[in-house]
């Protein structure tokens, strides 16, 4: 797996960290993002098939 790197606001890391940890939703911060990344694109393919930017396979 390729390793990037970002750069965070404070404030958006201290959000995404409130969902990250042991009993909650993602066990680290690279699985709280990779499921974001997923969910994000999932969305923007379902806007460009609303709007017949790509086709239906």
């Amino acid at each position: 797996m390729t390793k990037i790197s970002v750069e965070v606001p404070d404030e958006l890391l201290a959000d995404l960290d409130a969902h990250v940890g042991e009993g909650k939703k993602f066990v680290n911060r690279s699985e709280a993002v990779r499921a974001s990344i997923r969910k994000t694109l999932d969305q923007l393919d379902e806007i460009d098939q609303r709007q017949g930017r790509i086709d239906d396979e």
